[in-house]
Protein backbone atom coordinates (compact mmCIF):
# COMPACT_ATOMS: atom_id res chain seq x y z
CA UNK A 1 0.00 0.00 0.00
CA UNK A 2 1.36 3.39 -0.95
CA UNK A 3 2.15 6.05 1.64
CA UNK A 4 -0.50 8.24 0.03
CA UNK A 5 -3.22 5.63 0.57
CA UNK A 6 -2.11 5.04 4.16
CA UNK A 7 -2.23 8.78 4.85
CA UNK A 8 -5.79 8.93 3.58
CA UNK A 9 -6.84 6.36 6.17
CA UNK A 10 -5.28 8.23 9.08
CA UNK A 11 -8.09 9.76 11.09
CA UNK A 12 -7.47 13.25 12.43
CA UNK A 13 -8.47 13.40 16.08
CA UNK A 14 -11.13 16.02 16.71
CA UNK A 15 -10.22 18.95 18.91
CA UNK A 16 -11.95 18.43 22.25
CA UNK A 17 -13.01 21.52 24.19
CA UNK A 18 -14.58 22.56 27.46
CA UNK A 19 -16.40 25.86 27.91
CA UNK A 20 -16.02 27.66 31.25
CA UNK A 21 -18.63 30.29 32.20
CA UNK A 22 -20.46 29.09 29.10
CA UNK A 23 -23.79 30.88 29.56
CA UNK A 24 -26.22 29.87 26.85
CA UNK A 25 -23.36 28.60 24.69
CA UNK A 26 -22.35 31.25 22.16
CA UNK A 27 -18.68 30.26 22.37
CA UNK A 28 -19.55 26.57 22.25
CA UNK A 29 -21.66 27.12 19.14
CA UNK A 30 -18.91 29.06 17.41
CA UNK A 31 -16.28 26.44 18.25
CA UNK A 32 -18.67 23.69 17.13
CA UNK A 33 -19.04 25.45 13.78
CA UNK A 34 -15.23 25.41 13.58
CA UNK A 35 -15.27 21.61 13.87
CA UNK A 36 -14.53 21.34 17.59
CA UNK A 37 -16.16 18.72 19.81
CA UNK A 38 -17.71 20.30 22.90
CA UNK A 39 -17.03 17.82 25.69
CA UNK A 40 -18.29 19.75 28.71
CA UNK A 41 -19.62 23.13 29.77
CA UNK A 42 -19.79 24.93 33.11
CA UNK A 43 -22.11 27.64 34.44
CA UNK A 44 -24.06 28.52 37.59
CA UNK A 45 -27.26 29.70 35.89
CA UNK A 46 -29.90 26.95 35.71
CA UNK A 47 -31.61 28.48 32.69
CA UNK A 48 -28.31 28.70 30.81
CA UNK A 49 -27.89 25.01 31.55
CA UNK A 50 -31.24 24.18 29.93
CA UNK A 51 -30.36 26.21 26.86
CA UNK A 52 -26.84 24.81 26.51
CA UNK A 53 -28.07 21.24 26.93
CA UNK A 54 -30.75 21.83 24.29
CA UNK A 55 -28.04 22.84 21.82
CA UNK A 56 -25.39 20.34 22.98
CA UNK A 57 -27.21 17.23 24.25
CA UNK A 58 -24.03 15.13 24.10
CA UNK A 59 -21.89 17.49 26.20
CA UNK A 60 -21.67 17.06 29.96
CA UNK A 61 -22.85 20.07 31.94
CA UNK A 62 -21.62 21.05 35.39
CA UNK A 63 -23.48 23.62 37.47
CA UNK A 64 -22.32 25.42 40.58
CA UNK A 65 -19.14 27.34 41.27
CA UNK A 66 -15.97 26.18 39.54
CA UNK A 67 -13.87 26.44 42.67
CA UNK A 68 -15.98 23.70 44.28
CA UNK A 69 -15.18 21.14 41.58
CA UNK A 70 -12.64 18.36 42.14
CA UNK A 71 -10.51 18.70 39.01
CA UNK A 72 -8.68 15.40 39.46
CA UNK A 73 -11.98 13.51 39.32
CA UNK A 74 -13.18 15.73 36.52
CA UNK A 75 -10.11 15.00 34.41
CA UNK A 76 -10.64 11.27 34.78
CA UNK A 77 -14.24 11.72 33.73
CA UNK A 78 -13.65 13.95 30.71
CA UNK A 79 -10.36 12.63 29.36
CA UNK A 80 -8.28 14.61 26.89
CA UNK A 81 -9.00 18.33 26.55
CA UNK A 82 -7.27 20.24 23.74
CA UNK A 83 -8.97 23.62 24.08
CA UNK A 84 -10.41 25.67 26.93
CA UNK A 85 -12.93 28.36 26.08
CA UNK A 86 -13.62 30.81 28.89
CA UNK A 87 -15.68 33.96 29.34
CA UNK A 88 -15.20 34.87 33.02
CA UNK A 89 -17.83 37.04 34.68
CA UNK A 90 -17.60 40.42 32.94
CA UNK A 91 -20.16 42.71 34.61
CA UNK A 92 -17.64 44.10 37.05
CA UNK A 93 -15.21 44.93 34.22
CA UNK A 94 -17.82 46.57 32.03
CA UNK A 95 -18.15 50.37 31.69
CA UNK A 96 -21.91 49.79 31.56
CA UNK A 97 -21.79 49.40 35.33
CA UNK A 98 -20.86 53.07 35.62
CA UNK A 99 -19.71 54.21 39.06
CA UNK A 100 -21.33 51.36 40.96
CA UNK A 101 -19.05 49.40 43.33
CA UNK A 102 -17.06 46.62 41.66
CA UNK A 103 -16.89 43.10 43.08
CA UNK A 104 -13.32 41.78 43.22
CA UNK A 105 -14.55 38.29 44.08
CA UNK A 106 -16.45 38.26 40.82
CA UNK A 107 -13.43 39.45 38.84
CA UNK A 108 -11.24 36.82 40.46
CA UNK A 109 -13.29 34.04 38.89
CA UNK A 110 -10.91 34.50 35.95
CA UNK A 111 -8.25 32.64 37.93
CA UNK A 112 -10.32 29.46 37.58
CA UNK A 113 -9.03 29.47 34.00
CA UNK A 114 -5.53 29.08 35.45
CA UNK A 115 -6.63 26.22 37.71
CA UNK A 116 -8.26 24.33 34.84
CA UNK A 117 -5.30 24.99 32.53
CA UNK A 118 -2.88 23.64 35.12
CA UNK A 119 -4.88 20.43 35.55
CA UNK A 120 -5.92 19.72 31.94
CA UNK A 121 -2.86 21.16 30.10
CA UNK A 122 -4.70 21.89 26.84
CA UNK A 123 -2.76 23.02 23.78
CA UNK A 124 -4.97 26.10 23.36
CA UNK A 125 -6.97 28.53 25.50
CA UNK A 126 -9.27 31.30 24.28
CA UNK A 127 -10.42 33.83 26.89
CA UNK A 128 -13.14 36.32 25.92
CA UNK A 129 -14.26 39.32 27.93
CA UNK A 130 -15.19 42.98 27.70
CA UNK A 131 -12.31 45.23 26.68
CA UNK A 132 -12.41 46.82 30.13
CA UNK A 133 -10.87 43.67 31.60
CA UNK A 134 -7.50 45.17 30.65
CA UNK A 135 -7.99 47.79 33.37
CA UNK A 136 -8.36 45.17 36.09
CA UNK A 137 -5.70 45.50 38.80
CA UNK A 138 -4.86 41.78 38.52
CA UNK A 139 -4.89 41.57 34.74
CA UNK A 140 -1.10 41.45 34.42
CA UNK A 141 -0.97 38.78 37.12
CA UNK A 142 -3.58 36.75 35.25
CA UNK A 143 -1.55 36.85 32.02
CA UNK A 144 1.68 36.11 33.87
CA UNK A 145 0.23 32.96 35.39
CA UNK A 146 -0.79 31.74 31.94
CA UNK A 147 2.73 32.40 30.66
CA UNK A 148 4.26 30.53 33.60
CA UNK A 149 2.22 27.51 32.56
CA UNK A 150 4.02 27.62 29.21
CA UNK A 151 1.48 29.52 27.11
CA UNK A 152 2.34 32.15 24.56
CA UNK A 153 -0.28 34.86 24.44
CA UNK A 154 -1.80 37.33 22.05
CA UNK A 155 -4.30 40.01 23.08
CA UNK A 156 -6.71 41.58 20.61
CA UNK A 157 -9.88 43.60 20.77
CA UNK A 158 -12.18 42.42 17.99
CA UNK A 159 -15.40 43.99 16.78
CA UNK A 160 -18.12 41.51 15.78
CA UNK A 161 -19.23 43.73 12.90
CA UNK A 162 -16.04 42.78 11.02
CA UNK A 163 -16.91 39.06 11.21
CA UNK A 164 -20.24 38.94 9.42
CA UNK A 165 -22.28 39.92 12.48
CA UNK A 166 -24.74 42.82 12.00
CA UNK A 167 -23.80 44.33 15.35
CA UNK A 168 -21.03 46.58 16.65
CA UNK A 169 -19.66 44.64 19.63
CA UNK A 170 -16.05 45.11 20.82
CA UNK A 171 -14.62 42.30 22.93
CA UNK A 172 -11.19 41.32 24.22
CA UNK A 173 -9.82 37.96 23.08
CA UNK A 174 -6.73 36.46 24.75
CA UNK A 175 -5.54 33.54 22.65
CA UNK A 176 -3.01 31.11 24.13
CA UNK A 177 -0.92 28.35 22.56
CA UNK A 178 1.71 26.12 24.18
CA UNK A 179 3.73 25.64 20.98
CA UNK A 180 3.80 28.99 19.19
CA UNK A 181 2.71 32.60 19.41
CA UNK A 182 -0.96 32.55 18.38
CA UNK A 183 -1.58 34.03 14.93
CA UNK A 184 -3.01 37.51 14.71
CA UNK A 185 -6.74 37.50 14.04
CA UNK A 186 -7.18 39.48 10.84
CA UNK A 187 -10.32 41.21 9.68
CA UNK A 188 -11.77 38.64 7.23
CA UNK A 189 -13.12 41.46 5.06
CA UNK A 190 -16.69 40.26 4.81
CA UNK A 191 -18.18 43.74 4.64
CA UNK A 192 -20.45 45.38 7.17
CA UNK A 193 -23.92 43.97 7.61
CA UNK A 194 -26.73 46.29 8.67
CA UNK A 195 -29.41 46.32 11.33
CA UNK A 196 -32.13 46.29 8.68
CA UNK A 197 -31.06 42.72 7.81
CA UNK A 198 -32.30 41.47 11.18
CA UNK A 199 -35.25 43.80 11.85
CA UNK A 200 -38.60 42.48 10.62
CA UNK A 201 -40.46 45.53 9.34
CA UNK A 202 -43.43 43.58 8.00
CA UNK A 203 -43.92 40.96 10.67
CA UNK A 204 -46.93 40.48 12.94
CA UNK A 205 -45.29 41.80 16.09
CA UNK A 206 -47.52 44.06 18.17
CA UNK A 207 -46.92 47.82 17.87
CA UNK A 208 -48.26 50.68 19.96
CA UNK A 209 -48.59 54.34 18.95
CA UNK A 210 -45.37 56.23 19.54
CA UNK A 211 -47.29 59.10 21.09
CA UNK A 212 -49.64 57.06 23.21
CA UNK A 213 -50.75 58.33 26.60
CA UNK A 214 -48.10 57.81 29.26
CA UNK A 215 -45.16 57.45 26.85
CA UNK A 216 -42.02 58.67 28.64
CA UNK A 217 -40.77 62.08 27.55
CA UNK A 218 -37.12 60.87 27.14
CA UNK A 219 -38.41 58.28 24.64
CA UNK A 220 -40.24 60.96 22.66
CA UNK A 221 -37.13 63.17 22.78
CA UNK A 222 -35.06 60.37 21.23
CA UNK A 223 -37.65 59.97 18.51
CA UNK A 224 -37.68 63.70 17.77
CA UNK A 225 -33.90 63.65 17.34
CA UNK A 226 -34.28 60.79 14.88
CA UNK A 227 -37.01 62.62 12.95
CA UNK A 228 -34.83 65.71 12.63
CA UNK A 229 -32.19 63.67 10.82
CA UNK A 230 -34.04 61.03 8.77
CA UNK A 231 -37.45 62.66 8.42
CA UNK A 232 -40.77 60.96 9.16
CA UNK A 233 -40.91 58.50 6.28
CA UNK A 234 -37.93 56.32 7.23
CA UNK A 235 -37.98 53.76 10.08
CA UNK A 236 -35.20 53.87 12.67
CA UNK A 237 -34.26 52.49 16.08
CA UNK A 238 -34.39 54.08 19.49
CA UNK A 239 -31.45 53.09 21.72
CA UNK A 240 -32.03 52.84 25.47
CA UNK A 241 -29.52 52.60 28.31
CA UNK A 242 -25.82 53.31 28.46
CA UNK A 243 -23.88 56.41 27.50
CA UNK A 244 -25.11 57.65 24.16
CA UNK A 245 -23.41 60.47 22.31
CA UNK A 246 -25.50 59.64 19.22
CA UNK A 247 -28.73 61.03 20.65
CA UNK A 248 -30.48 57.82 21.67
CA UNK A 249 -31.30 56.54 18.18
CA UNK A 250 -29.66 54.92 15.17
CA UNK A 251 -30.34 54.30 11.49
CA UNK A 252 -31.13 50.85 10.16
CA UNK A 253 -28.44 51.10 7.46
CA UNK A 254 -25.57 50.54 9.91
CA UNK A 255 -24.70 47.65 12.27
CA UNK A 256 -26.84 47.41 15.37
CA UNK A 257 -25.36 48.94 18.49
CA UNK A 258 -24.15 46.52 21.17
CA UNK A 259 -26.85 44.18 22.46
CA UNK A 260 -26.99 44.11 26.26
CA UNK A 261 -28.74 41.87 28.77
CA UNK A 262 -31.82 44.15 28.92
CA UNK A 263 -34.29 45.47 26.35
CA UNK A 264 -32.35 48.20 24.58
CA UNK A 265 -33.78 48.72 21.10
CA UNK A 266 -37.17 49.94 19.90
CA UNK A 267 -38.25 50.17 16.27
CA UNK A 268 -40.08 53.31 15.17
CA UNK A 269 -41.84 53.28 11.81
CA UNK A 270 -44.59 55.24 10.03
CA UNK A 271 -48.09 53.91 10.71
CA UNK A 272 -50.73 53.06 8.08
CA UNK A 273 -52.49 56.30 8.98
CA UNK A 274 -51.09 59.49 10.45
CA UNK A 275 -48.59 59.03 13.25
CA UNK A 276 -45.84 56.54 14.05
CA UNK A 277 -45.75 53.12 15.65
CA UNK A 278 -43.22 51.62 18.05
CA UNK A 279 -42.25 48.22 19.43
CA UNK A 280 -39.22 46.67 21.11
CA UNK A 281 -37.00 44.32 19.09
CA UNK A 282 -37.87 40.68 19.71
CA UNK A 283 -35.82 37.60 20.56
CA UNK A 284 -35.57 36.23 16.96
CA UNK A 285 -34.26 39.60 15.77
CA UNK A 286 -31.69 39.83 18.57
CA UNK A 287 -30.57 36.24 17.85
CA UNK A 288 -29.93 37.16 14.23
CA UNK A 289 -28.05 40.26 15.33
CA UNK A 290 -25.75 38.04 17.43
CA UNK A 291 -25.11 35.58 14.58
CA UNK A 292 -26.85 32.77 16.50
CA UNK A 293 -28.35 31.04 13.50
CA UNK A 294 -29.53 27.56 14.43
CA UNK A 295 -29.27 27.99 18.20
CA UNK A 296 -32.30 27.12 20.33
CA UNK A 297 -33.63 29.58 22.91
CA UNK A 298 -36.88 27.95 23.97
CA UNK A 299 -36.73 28.19 27.77
CA UNK A 300 -37.41 31.07 30.11
CA UNK A 301 -39.32 34.30 29.77
CA UNK A 302 -38.65 36.84 27.05
CA UNK A 303 -36.58 38.82 29.55
CA UNK A 304 -34.58 35.69 30.43
CA UNK A 305 -33.84 34.95 26.78
CA UNK A 306 -32.75 38.53 26.10
CA UNK A 307 -30.43 38.31 29.10
CA UNK A 308 -28.89 35.09 27.80
CA UNK A 309 -28.44 36.54 24.32
CA UNK A 310 -26.91 39.79 25.55
CA UNK A 311 -24.54 37.92 27.85
CA UNK A 312 -23.26 35.61 25.12
CA UNK A 313 -20.35 35.55 22.68
CA UNK A 314 -21.16 36.07 18.99
CA UNK A 315 -20.65 32.58 17.50
CA UNK A 316 -19.21 33.76 14.14
CA UNK A 317 -16.44 35.65 15.95
CA UNK A 318 -15.52 32.66 18.11
CA UNK A 319 -15.70 30.37 15.09
CA UNK A 320 -13.19 32.51 13.22
CA UNK A 321 -10.90 32.86 16.25
CA UNK A 322 -10.84 29.11 16.88
CA UNK A 323 -10.25 28.32 13.21
CA UNK A 324 -7.27 30.69 13.04
CA UNK A 325 -5.73 29.70 16.38
CA UNK A 326 -5.97 25.94 15.88
CA UNK A 327 -5.11 25.64 12.20
CA UNK A 328 -1.71 24.10 11.38
CA UNK A 329 1.16 26.48 10.85
CA UNK A 330 1.72 26.75 7.11
CA UNK A 331 5.31 27.91 7.06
Amino acid sequence: MSARRRSRRVKVKPIRAIDLFCGAGGSSWGAHKAGVEIVAAFDCWKLARKTHEANFPNAKFFGGRLEHLNLSKLKKQLGRVDLILASPECTNHSPAKGNKPRCEQSKNTAFQVIRFAKKFSPRWIVVENVAGMRNWSRYSEFKSKLQKLGYRLREQVLNAMHFGVPQSRRRLFITCDRRRVPPKIQNPGRGLRKAKEVVNLNGKYEYTPLRKKGRAEPTLARARRGFRTVGKAEPFLLVYYGSDAAGGWQRLNRPLRTITTVDRFALVKPGPKRGHLMRMLQVPELKRAMGMRGMKFDDGTRRDRIKMIGNAVCPPVMQHVVEVVTRPKLD
